[in-house]
């Protein structure tokens, strides 16, 4: 299969210099026009895509060829832009910058897998000429890359910008005025989300009147064609009934990989969301608990009628997986401005730090035993600003080749039919068809 969707990604030269704003205010701007634009957002990110689908109204996929390799990116890119007019990639951190020290996973990398051609939004906040130094370097640094287009941000008046545009390294294709107002807020794990502030949306404005929307059309349209490489999925799953996977999802939980969610349905699951907060029985048959933010909420999750019914089904049996603020959720407390109970299905408390104290890629596998054989493989990215203390030793079901995970590369903390992992993974098939296994062997029950 071939895919030919007009692409870009965008960009920048370093982290702050206004990329998620000015890539989410032109998804806006192209959205105004009427246009169907499906966003993505290379790396492991969760906050920036929660901008885009609220802009966009189709939900942002992760690119990552760390934890999805280069023919996952080219599946997930061409599955998720059926239908579109344009696909819009934002980059993460610098063009350049990929894992330890490479550009693996880089925007610029991200860019040779599609195809794509590169827009670079350089920040132009106390400097004129030199800037050209700037992207010159960018544009020769790797002739693989197609550099096409600048948006310069931050410019401070109409002097400033005459004074850059004298020089042309490559094609100016808009000129961003700098705006005391005009930047979200952020919090310990990045922006925060997209239901706490419209401002990336109503950035849109400001994109049509500042760049040139059709010249940076016709740069997405110049993007080559490619073929999509077959995938080893089997298709949908005909199990039927089919089994409940309930995916806890509010402000305190909402840090979820799509294809992990389509990957499970695939598989033979009826994903069935619900609030931790505010849904006192939701029927299920499996929980999974994905990141997010439950120590921001920890007093709701204390008092929430969720817990005593979440507690008994787990001495039942049913098959519970959480990562990162799902593990948090899980385990007896999370300790913030004072101590609150959580689920108190595994066994360790929850201390918030002031410092991340893990960051990065993770690898490894399943080990011992749970729901999860030895040979189901664990990718994923770890980043939290907590630590989870084990009771005694604790009994770990991931054993992990790179990452900390909970403590000395173990992660996993498991309990009854429950497991619990800093870990935030990009599922494999082989994971889904032993979770969505497990559900079915419960509703059985």
């Amino acid at each position: 299969m071939q895919t030919d969707v007009p692409r870009i990604v965008i960009a920048g030269t370093h982290s702050g210099c206004g990329k998620t704003t000015i890539a989410s205010g032109l998804m806006a701007a192209l959205v105004a026009r009427g246009l169907e634009v499906q966003p993505f957002k290379s790396g492991p990110d969760f906050i920036d895509p929660s901008h885009h689908t609220l802009i966009c109204g189709r939900t942002s996929r992760n690119l990552d060829p760390c934890m999805m390799g280069e023919a996952g990116v080219l599946r997930t890119f061409a599955d998720a832009t059926e239908g579109a007019d344009v696909a819009i990639v934002e980059g993460a951190m610098g063009m350049f910058d990929g894992t330890g020290g490479t550009d693996v996973a880089s925007a610029a990398h991200v860019a040779r897998i599609l195809k794509a051609p590169v827009i670079l939004v350089v920040d132009a906040h106390a400097v004129s000429r030199s800037i050209h130094a700037v992207i010159m370097g960018f544009k020769e640094f790797d002739p693989r890359v197609q550099l096409a287009g600048i948006i310069y941000n931050r410019i401070g008046s109409d002097r400033h910008r005459a004074m850059i545009a004298q020089e042309e390294v490559v094609p100016a294709l808009g000129w961003v005025p700098r705006l005391e107002d005009g930047e979200v807020k952020s919090r310990h794990l990045g922006l925060v989300m997209a239901h706490e502030s419209h401002l990336m949306k109503d950035f849109g404005r400001v994109l049509q009147e500042s760049c040139d929307l059709e010249q940076i059309l016709a740069v997405a349209a110049t993007a080559r064609s490619f073929t999509v490489p077959k995938g080893t999925a089997s298709g949908t799953s005909s199990l039927h009934p089919r089994p409940v996977i309930g995916v806890a999802h509010d402000n305190a939980f909402c840090f979820y990989y799509q294809d992990n969610i389509d990957r499970l349905s695939r598989a033979g699951a009826e994903i069935r969301y619900f609030s931790p907060l505010d849904d006192a029985q939701p029927e299920m048959d499996a929980v999974y608990i994905g990141g997010g933010y439950p120590e921001l909420h920890a007093s709701g999750l204390e008092r929430s009628k969720f817990r005593k019914y979440f507690q008994n089904k787990v001495m039942e049996g049913m098959p519970v997986y959480g990562e990162c603020g799902g593990l948090m959720y899980l385990c007896k407390s999370i300790e913030t401005d004072r101590t609150y109970a959580m689920l108190d299905v595994l066994p360790a408390r929850t201390v918030m730090t002031k410092k991340h104290q893990a960051l990065g890629y993770v690898q490894g596998r399943f080990a011992g035993k749970s729901l999860w054989p030895g040979t189901v493989a664990v990718r994923g990215h770890e980043f939290h600003y907590s630590r989870v203390e084990c009771e005694n030793e604790g009994r770990f079901a991931m054993r992990l080749d790179k990452g900390t995970g909970i403590v000395k590369g173990n992660d996993g903390l498991t309990e009854h039919s429950t497991i619990g992992a800093y870990t935030h993974a990009y599922f494999t098939d082989a994971f889904c068809r032993h979770f969505v296994a497990a559900a079915k062997a419960f509703s059985r029950r």
